[in-house]
């Protein structure tokens, strides 16, 4: 596939740990573009309005509580395969099953304060990368 583009977002718990540059250089040394970036605090309406696919899971009030709890960092990515690349390197939401290595297994604490979101699928990433930037905002 072609360099296609994804979301990841440093939430606020890698925000709190000051991991957000070894986050960067994580993906730097995986080859990818950070063609957009910008820090933004949530507010909880647009938490839910993100979130909403969650909406009618369990842990979900717990989920915007703490994505709109302090501000997160957004970052747009590019690069061949990206989406599956990123997948890879931030590993499973649950810190717990994630490889050893990967950003998740490394600096995560909980299910939800699990430092990072990416987008799952190019579907998903067009939207995501829609919801937080305007085409003049990518580089």
């Amino acid at each position: 596939m072609n360099n296609e583009r994804t979301l990841s977002i440093i939430k606020p718990d890698g925000i709190k740990k000051k991991i957000i540059g070894n986050i960067i250089s994580c993906f730097e040394i995986n080859n990818f573009s950070i063609v957009a970036a910008k820090m933004k605090h949530l507010s909880t309406s647009e938490a839910k309005l993100f979130y909403s696919m969650h909406k009618e899971k369990k842990f979900f009030l717990e989920l915007i509580n703490f994505i709109s709890s302090m501000p997160i960092l957004i970052l747009v990515l590019q690069s061949k395969n990206v989406i599956q690349k990123h997948r890879e390197l931030i590993g499973s939401t649950n810190y717990i099953d994630a490889s050893y290595g990967t950003i998740r297994r490394t600096y995560a604490s909980s299910l939800i304060k699990n430092i990072i979101h990416g987008s799952d699928s190019v579907h998903n990433a067009k939207k995501e990368i829609n919801f937080f930037f305007t085409d003049n905002e990518i580089f």
